[in-house]
């Protein structure tokens, strides 16, 4: 195998393991540490996800040039390590942190491997390692990047916050005004998520797929059921089809509401913030009276739905959503005309193109900076692929031009909603899945972007090994890119701007 191969052949030669609906290859690691060349010269081939298992890890690239479709590939790491691919692929070095933190593989010229989601704190290190160890590991103080030279500061922000919100650590490095660098410290809200999966019927692990992000639960219970129908060869109920969908998209919905509500708040602008609130209140409302809950949380199962709905859903739902079309013409009319807001919002925390699609970034952050990647067009699931969606595109890359992708997205979900709700069909809603082994993976459009699940079940249909991965693991770096050269003042609006998961990424 020559260095000019490029990466994708490189991985299609690798031995298939039987993963469903795209293959995955096991590769040599003298074929894998080809890779990190290969990719060099294979920049349509994206980064999507990293994880591991005892003693092996395996990769998701998208392949965004004319073969399109997901490639896995998978290195052994009989050793305890691997080669890195972060010099390749800038994307992958919170994956390989992570992988070290959990499974104890180390990333063979990694770019960075601090620790990331070990605080120190753990009984068992690494506890998702074929043998870890109770031993007393001493607790250890984050590691920083150094700071020389004379006239630089560094604010310390978080993990508390004021208000509701996630903990997280930012480390400010600033000359005067401005922000120069700024580093991210999560992990906080790490709650053993894979540990509690393993061993488990996709059914009985369902609930934590629904609470590994809340504002995403039904993007995760939904490819985390995707992932479990596809291994078993399960079949779906049409009802329970179209119904996911439209949770989906009402999900999408009122997060994209309430990001545009607390955008123009983090602005000081407060009018929006109250009539977006008000307007998701009643889509919530709506959803508890037709769904039976809030933030349709724990619906989504392995099989279809966990309950069905009666003939007077779709009317409450469609009556929330015909109050949210109603006023969103205003709503727009009244941002764009406050000059004092778009001041705030134009030209803020920029995300340059180049480096967007160097990340694979995707949803709302990745849209809005050129990268038109939508999993409901790239790679659907049913019944998307007969829905013809419409996915916006910006290039500004700005706080400005991630609300407008915003209320676009809204005027299209708003359209599917409709489509999937008014009519669904009749029918059952669920059926069991069956008992037997395979793996696959699925990939879901939520409101932030593509969530990945993959999933292995042994010969018993238990979960054998798990990774669900949130689309915030590729964008958490860009907002540190975003805010250089931005004032302090206007990080909690770049923040919210992203608007990625903290317990998403802490597992």
């Amino acid at each position: 195998m020559n260095a000019a191969t490029p990466a994708s052949d490189l991985i299609r030669r690798g031995a298939p393991q039987g993963c469903l609906p795209f293959e995955r290859h096991g590769l040599a690691p003298a074929d894998f540490a080809k890779l990190r060349g290969a990719l060099a010269l294979e920049p349509t081939l994206a980064l999507l996800s990293m994880w591991a298992e005892p003693g092996c890890v395996h990769a998701a690239f998208l392949d965004e040039g004319a073969a399109g479709g997901l490639l896995l590939a998978s290195c052994p790491a009989p050793e305890g390590s691997y080669p890195a691919l972060s010099p390749a692929r800038p994307g992958a070095v919170r994956f390989e942190r992570a992988i070290r933190d959990l499974w104890g593989l180390a990333a063979d010229g990694a770019l960075d491997l601090r620790p990331w989601l070990d605080h120190g704190r753990w009984k068992l290190h690494p506890p998702l390692a074929a043998r870890p160890s109770r031993d007393p590991a001493p607790a250890h103080v984050p590691g920083f990047l150094p700071v020389e030279g004379e006239g630089w500061h560094q604010i310390p922000v978080g993990p508390v916050h004021a208000g509701v919100i996630e903990p997280g650590h930012f480390r400010f490095t600033v000359q005067g005004e401005l922000v120069v660098r700024l580093e991210q410290r999560l992990g906080y809200t790490h709650k053993g998520t894979l540990s509690l999966m393993l061993g488990k019927s996709p059914r009985a692990a369902a609930r934590f797929a629904a609470r590994l992000s809340g504002d995403a639960t039904v993007a995760h219970s939904l490819a985390f059921a995707l992932a479990a129908e596809a291994a078993t060869g399960a079949e779906i109920p049409p009802r329970a089809v179209a119904l996911r969908a439209a949770m989906l998209e009402i999900e999408r919905i009122a997060n994209h509401l309430n990001d545009w509500g607390f955008v123009c708040n983090d602005a000081a602008f407060a009018y929006p913030h109250a009539r977006c609130g008000l307007l998701r209140e009643g889509l919530l409302r709506a959803n508890a009276a037709a769904f039976g809950h809030r933030l349709l949380m724990d619906l989504v199962i392995p099989g279809g739905l966990a309950v069905d709905v009666g003939d007077d859903a779709a009317p409450q739902i469609l009556e929330a959503l015909d109050a949210v079309e109603a006023e969103m013409p205003a709503l727009v009319r009244i941002c764009e005309d406050h000059a004092s807001l778009q001041d705030r919002l134009v030209g803020t925390g920029t995300l340059a193109p180049a480096l967007a699609a160097r990340f694979a970034a995707g949803g709302v952050v990745g849209r809005a900076s050129g990268r038109g990647f939508d999993a409901r067009r790239a790679l659907p699931h049913a019944p998307y692929a007969g829905l013809a969606v419409a996915t916006p595109v910006l290039a500004e890359g700005d706080v400005d031009a991630r609300l407008r992708i915003r209320i676009a997205e809204l005027r299209e979900s708003l359209r599917l909603v409709r489509a999937l709700i008014e009519d669904p069909p009749r029918g059952e809603v669920h059926k069991p899945l069956p008992p037997r082994g395979g793996e696959a993976i699925a990939a879901v459009e939520s409101f932030r972007g593509e969530v990945l699940t993959w999933m292995a079940l042994d010969d018993g249909g238990l979960i054998r090994a798990v990774f669900p991965r949130d689309p915030s693991w590729l964008q958490w770096p860009l907002l540190e890119a975003a805010m250089e050269g931005n004032i302090v003042a206007d990080f909690p609006l770049c923040n919210k701007s992203f608007n990625c998961s903290y317990s998403g990424v802490d597992l």
